[in-house]
């Protein structure tokens, strides 16, 4: 699937974000590999520039995790965070590690399904039986 072509993909870069600057995670990373056609958000945590862009277009709020800031742009279309889930890695270490898809950083899978398990929340179920078929079946 080309990633360019998905309506919030098309949200995302029309914000020109420096791209060392954020990682797409929650169910970003599962459209990226086609796990999923259908994501209702992009959620993105970013540093440095890219947050500072991010400040000029919204007001941060907390995030319902409770865990650092969040900015919703294009009616929560796009939700952009300044620190993941509680327990996550750290902002730096989210974007360092990130997997290149099409030219957009991505949160690893095996990170998605870390956090989805350890959240164990129903509406992620689905998307952790998913990304462990994936990974037990690279390449189909």
């Amino acid at each position: 699937m080309e990633l360019a072509g998905h309506p919030l993909i098309r949200e995302l870069c029309s914000l020109e974000l420096s791209t060392v600057d954020y990682v797409v995670a929650g169910s970003g990373p599962l459209l990226a590999h086609g796990l999923r056609r259908v994501v209702h958000d992009l959620d993105i945590v970013a540093r440095g520039d890219a947050w500072k862009t991010v400040l000029q277009l919204g007001n941060p709020e907390t995030p319902p995790s409770g865990c650092g800031r969040l900015v919703s742009l294009f009616d929560g279309d796009i939700e952009v965070f300044d620190r993941w889930l509680p327990g996550s890695p750290g902002p730096d270490e989210m974007i360092e590690a990130a997997e290149w898809v099409q030219g957009i950083p991505f949160s690893p899978l095996r990170e998605v399904l870390s956090w989805k398990e350890r959240l164990g929340r129903e509406k992620d179920q689905e998307d952790i039986k998913l990304i462990r078929d994936y990974l037990a079946h690279p390449g189909g």
